[in-house]
Formats: C-alpha cells, sequence, structure tokens
C-alpha cells in the first residue's frame, strides 16, 4: 500500500457528469490505497506553485478554463513525473482552450452516436496490470467518439456499429489507453458518464487500477 503520497482532484463543469460525486469517488479509491488526497473547485490550483509536488493529479471537469500559463506549469510537472488520470470528460472534454493541457491529454472527445446505448467493452491487452483478468462486457452509457494521439498504447476498444452513423460504421475506438508525457504516465477511460456507472465492478476497477498506474512511485 502506498503512504504519504498526494494526489490533487479537481472537479467542476457540467452538472449531468456528476463532477462532485465523481471527485470523492476518485478520492476513496485513492484514500484507500494510502494517499492523502485533495479535492477542489479551484482550476488554479493545476497551475500553481506546487503543482510538482503532487504524485497523481485528476481533473474531473467537463469543459472550464485553464489559463496558458498553468497549463505550461501543470505540463512541465506532468513531464517531470507527476501523473495524470482522467475518465470519462476528465481529459477528454476539459480545458478545451489550453493547448499544453490538450497535448497531455492524448485524447479529444466529440461525439457519442445514439447516446445512452448498450456497446461491447473489448479488453485487447488482458496482459496490461490494468486489465489484468477484467474479461470484455458489455456496457450501456455514452459510446465515446474520439480524436485520440496515435502514440496511446491501447488496453480495452469498442467498435461502432453505424446505427446511428452510418458514415463511421465498424470504425474501432480506443476505451482505455495509457501513454507517457516525459516521465510522466498518463491513464484514460471513456467509462464513467456518472458516478454511478463508476460503482459498476469493471468499470471501478479499471478506474482504480488506472490510478495507481499513473501515480508516480506506483509503477509496476
Amino acid at each position: 500500500m502506498a503512504t504519504f503520497r498526494k494526489a490533487l482532484i479537481v472537479f467542476g463543469g457540467m452538472e449531468l457528469h456528476t463532477p462532485r460525486r465523481g471527485a470523492e469517488t476518485v478520492r476513496t479509491l485513492l484514500e484507500t490505497e494510502g494517499f492523502t488526497a485533495t479535492v477542489s473547485q479551484d482550476y488554479d490550483l493545476l497551475g500553481a506553485d506546487d503543482i510538482a509536488s503532487y504524485d497523481l493529479v485528476v481533473p474531473v471537469v467537463t469543459d472550464g478554463q485553464l489559463d496558458r500559463e498553468k497549463g505550461r506549469k501543470l505540463t512541465a510537472a506532468i513531464r517531470a513525473g507527476t501523473g495524470l488520470a482522467g475518465y470519462h470528460m476528465g481529459l477528454a472534454t476539459s480545458f478545451r482552450d489550453c493547448v499544453p493541457f490538450r497535448y497531455v491529454a492524448s485524447c479529444y472527445w466529440v461525439a457519442h452516436p445514439g447516446n445512452i446505448i448498450t456497446y461491447r467493452v473489448d479488453v485487447t491487452r488482458p496482459d496490461h496490470p490494468i486489465m489484468a483478468g477484467i474479461d470484455s462486457f458489455e456496457h450501456t452509457s455514452e459510446q465515446y467518439y474520439l480524436n485520440y494521439d496515435p502514440a496511446v498504447e491501447v488496453l480495452a476498444t469498442t467498435t461502432f456499429s453505424g446505427e446511428f452513423d452510418p458514415w463511421r460504421s465498424n470504425v474501432m475506438m480506443p476505451v482505455v489507453f495509457t501513454t507517457n508525457h516525459g516521465d510522466g504516465r498518463v491513464f484514460y477511460s471513456s467509462l464513467g458518464h456518472t458516478a454511478d456507472e463508476l460503482e459498476i465492478p469493471q468499470v471501478r476497477e479499471i478506474l482504480r487500477r488506472g490510478l495507481l498506474w499513473a501515480a508516480r512511485g506506483l509503477q509496476g
């Protein structure tokens, strides 16, 4: 179990995504693993002078504004080893106008054809510690269509049927991925439209493992 690890969880934006409850779920997952977690609605903390002291940063944010200079400080911290992790709207929709953050986030949400639908999550890297022992499963939520960095390592995918947007039939899209930015690790899962979804065993375990994988000093 980790001890004396620090995590910063910043939440806000669209209430549909239940950001406060989601942030508290992330806090619970991390504190169970020995982290000291700071939870805040203050986006400026992401670019504070002490940002590099955190072992993990988790934005639970839809949209939002992050000053470019603060984004640069956050990016520098991640390059130096601070981990970055997000689920669903976090990373994929956060701080759209902050170019330094967009580079690190490695994905950008653009659509969820059909809105809430049932789709399949296919585990493509069962050998990875985040996905080990988790079988492919059916999931009912928003099936995220992303623009994403080709440098990511894809751990799970979904395939669009074309039922709602026929011109995207059979497109395979990442659901879970990892990457790095300098010495920092980045984890993302598109699962978790609301905090209720984070209680689904596979979704919660993928998130828990991804948080730990990304955190500085806990790599394995």
